[in-house]
């Protein structure tokens, strides 16, 4: 018997951890407001690593900040999960290091958020998502350094509400002319209900996409059997 439906999902999380927190309670809102489950037993097994690594908030990120992340997509894998989802925007500038490092796939957020913003967006991200242009266009270093030590306050629960301030005025003079991506997924917590592209929605998406592929190959699999 088959635990938690045919589908293994690995989250690494805890980047930071109320982020994590909000994607999987958008995917399980979601996947219930899909129609997909019918009963408890429909659920896929969520295997959530929440790992105490760095934020990754600073100009330049080195190696030594990246392998509590590789670390903690080993641990996943060992796990046996059938694709990993990654809570952090940052996190994937080194996609394609982190994804040898495994057998499952990763998700790509970078590809996924370049579907959904169109041509005409800025991202709001950490310094280093800024100035790699992983999303294209991005807002002013200056601000970027700003909302980098936002982002950082936040996650250590220093005055929320100023840091949502700060995230908020960046965000409107932006959203005046552009799509704002929300490029880091504490922003999209700060900015909740504002408009943009959410990548915490844009992983909740691309989850639910390869959950559906993955359980109809498994299942087509055990029918042939």
């Amino acid at each position: 018997m088959v635990f938690g439906g045919p589908v293994k999902i690995g989250v690494l999380g805890g980047i930071g951890p109320e982020a994590t927190a909000e994607f999987y309670r958008k995917l399980v809102n979601k996947l219930q407001e899909r129609g997909l489950i019918r009963s408890n037993t429909d659920f896929p097994q969520i295997v959530i690593n929440s790992i105490p690594a760095p934020e990754l908030t600073g100009e330049s990120v080195s190696k030594e900040e990246i392998e509590p992340y590789a670390a903690g997509l080993r641990e996943l894998d060992s796990l046996n999960a059938d694709f990993i989802v990654m809570v952090c925007n940052t996190i994937h500038l080194f996609y394609n290091e982190l994804q040898r490092y495994v057998k499952a796939q990763i998700i790509d957020l970078r590809k996924e958020v370049m579907i959904a913003a169109g041509e005409n967006a800025v991202v709001m991200g950490t310094l280093s998502t800024v100035k790699s242009g992983m999303y294209g266009r991005g807002i002013g270093l200056e601000e970027a350094k700003l909302l980098s030590r936002a982002v950082f306050e936040f996650n250590r629960g220093e005055d929320k509400e100023k840091q949502k301030r700060i995230a908020t005025k960046i965000y409107r003079k932006y959203a005046k002319s552009a799509t704002v991506i929300f490029g880091c997924t504490e922003i999209a917590l700060m900015l909740n209900g504002e408009k943009g592209v959410n990548t915490i929605d844009v992983l909740v998406d691309a989850t639910i996409r390869n959950y559906i592929k993955v359980k109809k190959l498994k299942l087509g699999c055990k029918n042939a059997a």
